[in-house]
């Protein structure tokens, strides 16, 4: 599994909230994965749910993970990848290459970054993104080589294209892309419209 450019990060909704998302980003071209965060009431279930139903057409996932505990049961609910705000244990992170789950830890420093990919992280988060300028990224990858870095913090329709020109592979977005009161309405042709707009700053001239 790959993942796509752009993660769509869902917390504090409903199962049938999360469903009318994935639904909707079902006829996305750039937005493959749903993160479910842990700090969701009945993040378990309504990740088990997802993952049941769309699983193969979406690429599912947990966020907020951040103990052992945590990414044994984000996986055995049909978590695929896992993020987490802040650097993984090496336990954690062999637990994921030993099992096919992509694994995204937090870091902010160019050292934090080094170490999460030497212990085996997949792709690093830089986090809060948001708190240094877009072109952070580039800069970390001129002496260390081309790293998958996703930018999670900040990330919108008005610059999501800078940060995907700017050094990031990805981009994580919670509120940059669908407004909060459409997913808790389940106004799925206000989403669509919203995932329109957001997906022409992605299109290739």
């Amino acid at each position: 599994m790959r993942l796509s450019p752009v993660t769509m990060i869902l917390r504090g909704y409903t199962y049938e909230q999360v469903r009318c998302v994935a639904e909707v980003l079902l006829d996305s071209k750039y937005i493959c994965n749903m993160e479910i965060t842990l700090n969701t009431e009945g993040a378990y279930e309504t990740i088990k749910k997802i993952a049941d139903e769309f699983q193969g057409r979406l690429n599912i996932g947990a966020g907020t993970v951040q103990t052992y505990d945590e990414l044994l049961k984000a996986v055995e609910a049909g978590a695929k990848f896992v993020l987490s705000p802040r650097m993984m244990t090496k336990d954690m992170l062999y637990y994921c290459k030993t099992n096919g789950i992509i694994s995204v830890p937090g870091a902010f420093t160019p050292s934090e970054i080094a170490e999460s990919f030497t212990d085996g992280a997949d792709i690093v988060k830089v986090f809060p993104a948001n708190e240094v300028s877009l072109s952070y990224a580039k800069k970390v990858c001129e002496p260390m080589g081309d790293l998958p870095l996703m930018a999670v913090g900040g990330i919108s329709r008005d610059n999501v294209k800078e940060a995907l020109e700017s050094g990031y592979q990805y981009v994580g977005t919670a509120g940059g892309l669908f407004k909060k009161e459409d997913i808790v309405s389940l106004n799925k042709e206000n989403l669509m419209e919203s995932l329109a707009r957001f997906e022409e700053q992605l299109r290739c001239d």
